[in-house]
């Protein structure tokens, strides 16, 4: 899940640039932000959302 949300807010934070919505550069910025993060926690062996594995 982690790595779609990546993904996802790249793709928003792209789109965001290059036509100039202001509003889908920042949504995209916190999905990699929040991914990035659980990416992070399910890596060290957390558990996150009640699952001790993100797949």
């Amino acid at each position: 899940m982690g790595i779609k949300m990546i993904i996802l807010g790249l793709i928003l934070l792209i789109i965001g640039l290059l036509v100039g919505m202001g509003l889908l550069t920042t949504i995209g910025g916190i999905l990699i932000l929040v991914g990035a993060i659980l990416w992070i926690l399910g890596a060290t062996g957390r558990a996150v959302g009640g699952r001790k594995h993100f797949f």
